[in-house]
């Protein structure tokens, strides 16, 4: 029983509660530890079997189905609660997850869905990762100049996090006017962000999730729009509403940012839990590091979030060293990307991820790494330029010549 997730479930419709009860015994992972046929009484009964997970079932009565998640949450924190409705209606699923909801199921629940939340609800407990409410991590990805390879990093960081089975990824390209993190995957999108934001008022979970391109990798793409013109149509609100929704189905975010810097970017750095701020080690990017940190310091929030990555290290351009870029923008470098010209030139040109086109490589070892330290995995790289045996640590990154 160690490896076994015990559930409580509530359903006062007797059908759909025996409807659950199959699909809970489809599942080797799980005991259905108590099943409660009343709201009012479910609260006593989460207390007193005190179960992994907590199903609510929302259908019989939503109002009262959100206000038992409050009470539970407050009552027994220690109990995940999952709930499931056969309506995909944006405002019910985002004062469920408000109300403390971590999964939001719908219905007629399907054995392979349930069983994915499960695994995300048991990944949370043991402490494999840490995420934030709703088991969504979200994380941006911007340039200090263009050119710097954020687009890269983002698209490569979001296939190396979909590469876990626990994961389920979404990729939004920001850059409105000149995105291309389609053609980093090779895809021709049916849908854009565009034609998300221009439904918005009847948005609801399972048109957003038919408007998401999945490629071969497992990421989900959803991509800035085809017309210039269109890039009017999406502004902060409706961003932050898509990814409430998103954030409901899927174990991490990643943004794409362009830039600008303008209101969509800051947007998405103020529904981030990381900010990697990409740059190199030149004079140009490092003094636009630090007028972006001037501003950001501002705001705690947001200081804290921002973690300086350095892409191409390790060229023989005259780059200024590790330690006086460090110096220079009165920051730690979080991390450092090796320089691999003709891997990434290849990658592009071919619209296949890094760790599909060359897994062994060193550029992609340390995406891999970087994404396992994004979600908790293992410490921040070592960055520490005064000690010449942790600079030696980075050079293990960067392929062979």
């Amino acid at each position: 029983m160690a490896n076994v997730l015990r559930i409580a479930i509530v359903d006062p419709n007797d059908a759909s509660r025996e409807t659950l009860k199959n699909v809970l015994l489809g599942l080797d992972t799980v005991w259905l530890e108590a099943e409660c046929s009343r709201y009012e009484f479910f609260a006593d009964v989460v207390e007193q079997t005190k179960p992994d997970i907590g199903l609510v079932a929302m259908d019989a009565d939503s109002a009262k189905a959100i206000a038992l998640v409050a009470e539970v949450s407050a009552q027994t924190p220690d109990c995940s609660l999952l709930v499931s409705s056969g309506s995909t209606d944006g405002r019910l699923i985002l004062e469920s997850m408000r109300a403390g909801a971590k999964e939001f199921l719908t219905e007629p629940l399907k054995e392979e869905d349930l069983a994915t939340a499960l695994q995300r609800v048991k990944r949370q407990q043991v402490g494999a990762a840490q995420q934030t409410s709703g088991g969504c991590k979200v994380i941006a990805v911007g340039g200090a100049t263009g050119g710097v390879g954020t687009s890269s990093i983002a698209v490569n960081l979001a296939c190396a996090l979909a590469a876990d089975d626990g994961h389920s990824v979404v990729l939004i390209d920001l850059d409105l006017a000149l995105g291309d993190a389609d053609v980093f995957l090779d895809t021709i999108p049916e849908y854009t962000l565009a034609d998300v934001a221009q439904n918005i008022s009847r948005l609801d979970l399972t048109l957003l999730k038919k408007s998401l391109t999945r490629h071969t990798s497992g990421v989900h793409l959803l991509p800035r729009p085809v017309q210039l013109e269109d890039a009017q149509l999406i502004t902060p609100d409706s961003l932050q509403r898509v990814i409430g929704l998103l954030k409901t189905s899927f174990s991490h975010i990643v943004f794409d940012m362009s830039k600008s810097f303008g209101p969509l970017d800051m947007e998405a750095i103020r529904l981030a839990d990381d900010v990697l701020m990409v740059t190199q080690l030149d004079l140009p990017c490092l003094r636009n590091v630090v007028r972006l940190m001037m501003t950001f310091d501002d705001d705690a929030d947001l200081r804290d979030k921002v973690r300086i990555v350095v892409n191409r290290g390790g060229q023989e351009s005259g780059q200024i060293s590790l330690k006086k870029a460090q110096e220079t923008i009165n920051r730690d470098i979080y991390w450092q990307v090796p320089n691999d010209y003709r891997v990434m030139v290849e990658v592009r040109n071919n619209g296949v991820p890094l760790i599909e086109h060359a897994p062994k490589a060193g550029i992609t070892n340390s995406i891999n790494q970087l994404a396992a330290a994004l979600c908790g995995k293992q410490g921040d790289a070592d960055t520490d330029a005064d000690t010449e045996s942790k600079t030696r640590s980075w050079l293990k990154l960067w392929p062979a010549k």
